[in-house]
């Protein structure tokens, strides 16, 4: 399963990232829609923060894993991002709900 977490700041309650953990397992490794589905809206996501915005980021990729976290100073402009994000991966846990998680986290300070 996809574990999606969204961090908040637990002081204002601002979407500050996310981390992804995991494999859908809807499908043969290299195959599965689910999971192609999920990695392209983080890496488009994260690809827009730091690519397209110009945001410094705290990031942490490897298999099966990503990781970022925006200062709650930046987090204003990455606002629509981030809920576009959580709209999308909502939508394919309603469609796929063995095979993904979405939560919030909250994270330290900022």
């Amino acid at each position: 399963m996809i574990q999606c977490s969204f961090l908040q700041n637990p002081e204002t309650s601002h979407c500050v990232g996310f981390t992804f953990s995991g494999h859908a397992l809807a499908a043969e490794y290299g195959h599965d829609p689910v999971c192609a589905a999920v990695s392209s809206a983080v890496y488009l996501t994260a690809n827009a923060v730091t690519d397209v915005l110009h945001i410094p980021a705290e990031i942490e990729q490897r298999d099966g894993f990503l990781h970022l976290r925006v200062q709650e100073k930046d987090e204003l402009p990455c606002r629509p991002f981030f809920a576009a994000l959580r709209m999308h991966l909502e939508n394919l846990r309603d469609e796929y709900p063995k095979n993904i998680n979405v939560s919030d986290k909250r994270c330290k300070i900022c």
